[in-house]
């Protein structure tokens, strides 16, 4: 979810319009009707660098002066919104991995994206935008499960780069909707890249793969989702890959951004 859909979500009219009525912004980067490209310079310019850096935060404050609300960017629905109060919950990734079925994947991530947005309403609608009840999901986890001992192996779909390619980008589409001009909620794809463990050392440990194993391997499912899925987020892991931190590499950097 880019920053200008944040900022969109700005007080606007309460009622309807009518057919004769025009909807009015104080803003251009409100409007709808314009470019993404052009919402977003009209808002940098209107933000000053201490609002940037504020809102580089997970836990975006609101910017009064500009009608944007407060919006906390970390949620998780990796099979079911998870935090949120009661929820459909389906089964762990793991499982749904075994069933090799592109289409429950797609439907399962269209109960969820739908479940997520009437919670987002329903919570915005009493002015709670707490963590855990926005539309920014941290899902899905699209790592390999090579070894067992790894701590969060099940929240994948496997160890199969092809598979998790495959599931991960139904899942995406499912949550996110195929509405050409709104999003039902944004998908996260997660962690990028080399992270599968060993949990206890994910802050510290340096993944070095082969390039081959690196190319053929660790990435294809990332390219999946962004290339085909569209996913709206990419989550860099906490470890280190080829001797610089993931969220920082230029090697990682440019292997997400060709995609």
């Amino acid at each position: 979810m880019s920053l200008v859909a944040l900022a969109a979500c700005g007080p606007q009219s309460k009622e309807e319009p009518t057919a004769k009525e025009t909807i009015t912004f104080d803003y251009p980067f409100q409007n709808p009707e314009l470019a993404l490209d052009e919402r977003v310079d009209d808002l940098l310019t209107r933000l000053s660098l201490e609002e940037k850096a504020a809102l580089l935060l997970y836990k975006s404050p609101a910017i009064e002066r500009l009608g944007i609300p407060e919006y906390n960017w970390w949620n998780e629905a990796l099979h079911g919104i998870a935090r949120a109060g009661r929820a459909t919950v389906f089964p762990q990734p793991i499982g749904l991995g075994a069933t090799f079925d592109t289409t429950l994947l797609h439907r399962i991530g269209q109960a969820i994206g739908t479940e997520g947005r009437a919670k987002y309403n329903a919570a915005v609608a009493l002015d709670n935008r707490v963590q855990y009840m926005g539309l920014s999901f941290w899902s899905p986890n699209v790592n390999l499960y090579r070894d067992p001992r790894w701590g969060r192996g099940q929240e994948t779909y496997g160890e199969d780069p092809y598979l998790l390619g495959r599931l991960g980008a139904s899942f995406v589409k499912g949550i996110q909707g195929d509405d050409p001009k709104y999003l039902k909620a944004a998908a996260c794809a997660k962690h990028y890249v080399v992270h599968s463990g060993p949990e206890g050392l994910r802050h510290s440990f340096d993944a070095i793969p082969s390039k081959k194993d690196f190319v053929e391997t660790y990435t294809p499912a990332f390219e999946a989702l962004v290339k085909e899925a569209k996913v709206e987020a990419v989550m860099c892991a906490y470890n280190r890959t080829f001797g610089e931190p993931c969220c920082g590499s230029p090697i990682c950097y440019k292997t997400c951004c060709a995609s």
